[in-house]
């Protein structure tokens, strides 16, 4: 199996470096979804200061006001000065800007995007008090980029805050070499086939415990809202859950867990992916499996309205699989097959405990008839803006038809 070159450099001297002080400076690591829709990028600035939110007042080194940056950060000469003024308090962490053109999100003759803090997290690899800053994308115009499905969602979210909708999501994933061969797999064959792998122990079973480990504790050091983790029914297959999670805190939280796994994968020289269907044949596909309810299905007769959530998402199942993977529906069409553990991409089904349905509920909820329900369909690289949007949308604001209301 293949790892990468950076993956053979000497951890021991790079140590030497880390530990050396940093004074009162501090890192903050900017990260943003590119324009595939599916991948991380991220770059690093120094802030003079350790920021405690993404909104904050500073005072403005040039009025007695508090002033609002009206001119883009220049990375050669630092902050401009500030030309004009406003009430608003100055965000703590400022924007910033990137080549939209070397991540499939602007032409190369208008490539500046603008990089807006939506989210900050504790950095495990740089260490407290550097920070790892989840950031919405917006383009030259000021427009949110095509990638951006976080801005939609939270105008979504913020609609039905009075209902306070909690969701899990549970994230699987295959660790690859960099050739693309799972990890642990023989090179020339296969392993054995499946049954003894998930939740499996020992070396023989469980393939790349070390990073799932170390991905676990980096996700609890950032402040990132982990529950869980286990291997998985197809060798080198893995799943973590992030929640619960009420409203934008969803997407936040999965977005930065996956960026901590790309970056642990980094160390150890292998590849983390997302793809619902990484390897053909009687192999088990990677989903994203999401777990939905609100104030009134947890209280005490939930179960009416969770039913009657499924009945609407039974209304709209086109829709919500053309929002449940980047590429429309096509990624999922090679992972719901109707076999290993999931359903027919053409069709919608419900039940109780039913790993093959659509929507599953599980069976404590059906006992004590109230709880949440687990929607099945979501692929291993959907975007969890997305996901949770279209739940919202279709369960709780009633829409009809294969389009989304504009708002």
């Amino acid at each position: 199996m293949a790892t990468s070159a950076s993956a053979s450099l000497s951890k021991t001297i790079k140590q030497q470096y880390m530990e050396l002080p940093q004074g009162d400076k501090v890192q903050a690591m900017y990260i943003w979804v590119d324009g595939t829709g599916e991948g991380l990028r991220c770059k690093t600035r120094t802030l003079d200061f350790e920021p405690k939110s993404i909104k904050g007042e500073l005072q403005s080194l040039y009025a007695p006001e508090i002033a609002v940056q009206t001119e883009p950060y220049d990375p050669h000469h630092g902050l401009k000065k500030c030309n004009s003024y406003s009430p608003r308090p100055l965000a703590e962490l400022p924007e910033w800007n990137f080549d939209g053109s070397s991540t499939y999100q602007a032409e190369g003759s208008n490539s500046d995007m603008y990089l807006i803090p939506a989210a900050m997290f504790r950095d495990p690899f740089r260490k407290d008090p550097n920070k790892l800053v989840l950031c919405e994308v917006q383009k030259y115009n000021r427009k949110p980029a095509e990638t951006n499905l976080r801005i939609k969602c939270s105008k979504v979210m913020e609609m039905v805050v009075d209902q306070h909708p909690w969701f899990g999501m549970e994230q699987e994933y295959t660790i690859l070499g960099t050739d693309g061969h799972p990890f642990g797999w023989p090179s020339n064959g296969f392993p054995g086939p499946q049954g003894p792998y998930y939740c499996g122990v020992g070396a023989d079973k469980a393939y790349g415990r070390d990073i799932v480990e170390a991905h676990y504790r980096a996700c609890l050091y950032a402040g990132v809202n982990i529950c869980g983790t286990n291997a998985e029914v197809m060798p080198a297959q893995w799943e973590f859950q992030i929640g619960l999670c009420e409203g934008i805190d969803m997407g936040d939280h999965l977005w930065v867990a996956r960026f901590i796994l790309h970056r642990v994968c980094e160390d150890f020289g292998v590849v983390a992916s997302f793809d619902p269907k990484p390897i053909p044949g009687n192999w088990n596909g990677a989903g994203c499996h999401t777990n939905f309810s609100t104030k009134e299905m947890r209280e005490e007769d939930g179960l009416k309205a969770i039913e009657d959530a499924i009945e609407k998402l039974g209304k709209r199942h086109e829709y919500h699989i053309r929002a449940y993977d980047p590429k429309g529906g096509l990624d999922n069409a090679r992972r719901l097959t109707g076999r290993h553990e999931t359903s027919n991409i053409h069709e919608f089904s419900a039940g109780v405990a039913n790993r093959g349905a659509s929507i599953r509920i599980p069976r404590s909820v059906g006992q004590e008839k109230r709880g949440y329900f687990e929607d099945r369909r979501p692929s291993a690289n959907c975007d969890p803006y997305s996901v949770t949007e279209a739940l919202i949308r279709t369960c709780l604001l009633n829409e009809e038809g294969e389009e989304p209301t504009d708002y």
